[in-house]
């Protein structure tokens, strides 16, 4: 069987591969040095109930250092900035590298948790200080799109088909590359008005409507995960990708929060 999630067809190769080779062909077991077969090492697979728990473990150490960072460090200085641009590097380079290498290390995938708990602290606070009780709000944003996306999954309104993948994902490709172009552009003192990078003064419509179908585009993308998720149960994968599917959630949930955040911000004004 086949998955919509073109990572998790991947994954179950790997796993179908570890599995044909501590069973070749014609015996079973592998062979000990006296040809006597030997039973495999006992590799437990991975359940929901795996998922769930690293995906909170991740969620609580994303929390605690975000909390750390916002009571422990500095309003502004030098080692404030130095905090935030190099949590913001490093967490950037260790998501691509875990996204693309498919790490299932559980430190390295906690380091990037870590990562951007430091992030999110400092940021959020120069958030709470320009709009008291944002950060409240967009964290109960989240986690109520959170729930809902889950409980139409549960349902089946919402399932990941291989169209409904292809559109997500060429969906966030799309916003992701228009960000990035809106804030080179930015750069040179040309705003093409998709975003707005200051947390004062009026917000016109287009930011609104941007930061909402980004906002749309990352709520379905639990679906994937979610898909991901009952997929590497079926395949049967190793309980250590469990981490993988954990760390797909944290990215989402952090991709989110952060767009409400800033929706949030635009309708303060």
């Amino acid at each position: 069987m086949q998955s919509s999630n073109p990572v998790l067809n991947r994954l179950g190769q790997a796993a179908r591969q570890e599995r044909s080779q501590l069973s070749p062909p014609g015996f079973g077991y592998p062979q000990s040095g006296y040809g006597v077969p030997q039973p495999p090492a006992a590799t437990r697979a991975m359940t929901m109930d795996d998922v769930v728990v690293r995906t909170v473990a991740l969620l609580a150490i994303t929390g605690i250092f975000g909390a750390v960072s916002w009571v422990l460090l500095p309003a502004g200085g030098a080692i404030t900035a130095i905090a935030t641009i190099g949590s913001l590097i490093a967490g950037l380079v260790l998501g691509l590298v875990i996204s693309f290498a498919q790490v299932t290390n559980p430190a390295v995938i906690m380091a990037y948790a870590a990562l951007q708990g430091v992030l999110l602290g400092l940021v959020s606070r120069w958030y709470e200080g320009a709009y008291s009780g944002i950060v409240i709000q967009a964290v109960i944003g989240t986690f109520g799109i959170f729930a809902i996306m889950a409980v139409l999954y549960k349902l089946q309104i919402v399932r990941a088909t291989p169209r409904f993948t292809k559109m997500v994902i060429g969906a966030l490709i799309g916003v992701v590359v228009l960000s990035l172009a809106n804030y080179l552009f930015y750069l040179f003192d040309i705003n093409l008005g998709l975003r707005e990078y200051s947390l004062d003064g009026k917000v016109g419509w287009l930011p609104i409507v941007f930061s909402l179908v980004i906002i749309v585009v990352g709520a379905l993308t639990f679906v994937l995960d979610f898909d991901a998720v009952e997929q590497g149960v079926r395949y049967g994968l190793p309980e250590k990708y469990a981490w993988y599917c954990s760390f797909g959630i944290l990215v989402g949930l952090i991709f989110l929060y952060w767009e409400i955040l800033r929706m949030l911000s635009y309708l303060r004004r």
